[in-house]
């Protein structure tokens, strides 16, 4: 039963889509199944709408000053490239760079070291870290009831007098699973809509060959842990997933980033140590550390002539989807904005 109503759900959804009503989520065809389950908490305009709002809104945060958006701008694919290193409350400087934000929907894990096993609870993280949002849920939910604002939205979203933690957690990540970016060229020429130039498809062969282990079509990650060989920061001395399971056999560990839009959200890697897509592929091919749980993909010589890093590059940029980008309905809301004038 529980199978049918998730189909059920899906096919209204990808309906919407095709029929040319505006959808909610949008689901490409031949990517891997959802990972979010719609069931537990059913998508709706309400909520989508409620969840944007609070995105954007800073009275997430003790001092009211820092919202969701501030490390995460929809210019740079919800990413953050001001810093290195995320900042936050009283510009207090966090300890990683904050990763862009994009088809969570089909997501196991969340933060660079997986700290975060759904979604519904990933924004819990940013609003109670001590040098992010440096608040509480319970304090958030005190504000957004003395907010008319809020308890006219939350009324309307939830079946609910008043508002509570879970459905403040829940909204927020109905916004974030509507946040699909499958608009790209590299995406309309896998549908055959159009070409790749030929450097741009030397580029992609390159990059099946030597990047694709890890960073996989069409999400462009495995949603895996690697230790990809980056030389250990002494002052952030960052363990990675081995602080989430204590196995020192994760140390240095992290997520796999996607790679979509890659064009915009540099600096890269887990502390935003390289700020150019050519960094990067020199780390591949000459910076690599050999740790004794090195990621099995890079245990053999990555080898590259400068003319070929240039065709990847080429093709990577292929990945970047400018409807995604500045699609006014992730932008921040009319509505917060009237709201705050009142």
């Amino acid at each position: 039963m529980k199978k049918l109503l998730l189909f059920l759900i899906l096919c209204t959804i990808v309906f919407s889509f095709k029929s040319g009503r505006k959808s909610l989520l949008t689901i490409p065809s031949k990517w891997p199944a959802l990972q979010y389950n719609l069931q537990e908490n059913p998508l709706s305009k309400e909520k989508v709408e409620l969840g944007r709002a609070l995105f954007y809104d800073p009275i997430l945060s003790a001092d009211n000053k820092i919202s969701c958006a501030s490390c995460h701008s929809p210019y740079n694919a919800f990413a953050h490239t001001d810093h290195a290193l995320s900042h936050g409350i009283n510009d207090r400087i966090g300890s990683r760079n904050a990763p862009a934000l994009m088809n969570l929907a089909w997501q196991k894990t969340f933060m660079w070291d997986g700290a975060i096993t759904h979604l519904d609870m990933q924004a819990l993280a940013p609003i109670s870290h001590p040098d992010e949002m440096n608040e509480s849920i319970k304090h958030v939910v005190e504000k957004l009831n003395q907010s008319e604002f809020y308890r006219k939205r939350f009324g309307v979203a939830f079946p609910t007098s008043s508002i509570t933690g879970e459905q403040t957690l829940k909204a927020i990540s109905q916004f974030m699973v509507t946040l699909v970016s499958c608009n790209s060229k590299y995406d309309s020429v896998i549908l055959k809509q159009a070409v790749f130039t030929s450097q741009e498809e030397n580029g992609y062969h390159l990059f099946k060959k030597n990047c694709s282990g890890c960073h996989t079509e069409p999400l462009f990650t495995n949603g895996n842990f690697e230790n990809n060989g980056l030389s250990v920061d002494l002052t952030l001395n960052d363990t990675g997933r081995m602080k989430i399971t204590n196995d020192s056999a994760d140390i240095y560990k992290f997520k796999v980033p996607t790679l979509r839009n890659i064009e915009f959200t540099y600096p890269y890697m887990h502390d935003g140590r390289f700020k150019k897509l050519g960094e990067v592929l020199n780390h591949y091919t000459n910076g690599i550390q050999h740790f004794s749980n090195l990621s099995e993909k890079l245990k053999s010589p990555v080898v590259l002539s400068s003319n070929e890093k240039v065709d990847i590059i080429s093709f990577l940029l292929t990945l970047s989807d400018k409807k995604f980008l500045f699609n006014p309905d992730y932008s921040f809301p009319n509505s917060l904005l009237t709201a705050n004038k009142q």
